[in-house]
């Protein structure tokens, strides 16, 4: 039987996953809300479909495998919202629901894993927290991935560098986990080839990291002068911005290496910005 993914917000993330299924043979639909990003999916080998506009309905219902990566809002998870009663009425042979390490909250820098508690501070963090359980109640082949801050091609700090606007704001002990996107499909690869039904997974890379030592390397790679150092609580920052630093904590990775076997190709961010370049 041919191997169908129905990807809703197929985005950097997703896409990276898609382009290694579809050269495995893969049939990839993926969602978007835009004809302009809709065109570049059909460009790289993706039925792409026009979502909230297309009833998803035949989509789901011939698909083997679902990643789902759209945002919750307070009204709950708008896929879920919509065909939450068509999801149980089929069988998938895996269903992936990318989440965010946001859901641990802040840990003051120590460690959390799959089994520490959920306390998000921020509301993104809630919504994400809601949107997994919501999930989890459902009769499904569900994998939940908790995603660290994510980089890659054309997401890096070497354009604010070059540009002139990057900054190095300093919080004292302030700590951040993340993933090169190649990394991620990786992970979900492995997942898809080894499910476990309620999985739950950190995906992040093995080096936690102040914020300002990675704008300082990118300025290094580039020959470029070091950004200027700002404190924290003088920094003008969106809100957005500023609620990353509200949750401080170090992310293990240890469950997708042993489960899943997985050998990341960018363990810390030194490796994965000299990628970039």
């Amino acid at each position: 039987m041919s191997k169908v993914l129905l990807s809703i917000g197929h985005g950097f993330s997703a896409s990276a996953l898609g382009a290694k299924l579809i050269e495995s043979g893969w049939t990839v639909y993926g969602t978007t809300r835009s004809i302009e990003r809709a065109e570049k999916l059909s460009e790289a080998g993706v039925n792409s479909i026009i979502w909230p506009d297309t009833d998803l309905k035949p989509y789901i219902e011939k698909a083997s495998h679902i990643l789902t990566s759209v945002a919750p809002n307070y009204q709950g998870d708008p896929f879920l919202n919509e065909y939450c009663e068509v999801l149980e009425k089929n069988t998938f042979d895996w269903v992936g629901y990318l989440s965010t390490t946001g859901v641990y909250g802040n840990h003051d820098g120590g460690w959390v894993d799959e089994c520490s508690p959920l306390n998000p501070s921020t509301q993104r963090g809630q919504f994400r927290e809601a949107a997994e359980l919501s999930w989890s109640k459902l009769n499904l082949n569900l994998h939940i991935f908790r995603l660290a801050g994510i980089y890659g091609p054309g997401r890096g700090p070497f354009s604010k560098v070059r540009n002139g606007t990057a900054r190095r704001i300093i919080k004292e002990g302030q700590l951040f986990s993340r993933i090169h996107v190649d990394d991620i499909a990786e992970t979900l690869l492995a997942s898809i080839k080894s499910p476990r039904k309620g999985a739950i997974y950190n995906v992040c890379d093995d080096n936690p990291a102040p914020p300002e030592d990675v704008i300082a390397y990118a300025a290094e790679l580039l020959g470029m002068p070091i950004p200027i150092s700002v404190a924290y609580d003088e920094a003008e920052m969106s809100p957005m911005a500023r609620s990353f630093y509200a949750e401080n904590k170090r992310v293990s990775n240890v469950l997708i290496k042993k489960e899943l076997g997985v050998e990341l190709k960018f363990p810390n961010y030194k490796l994965g910005l000299r990628s970039l370049l």
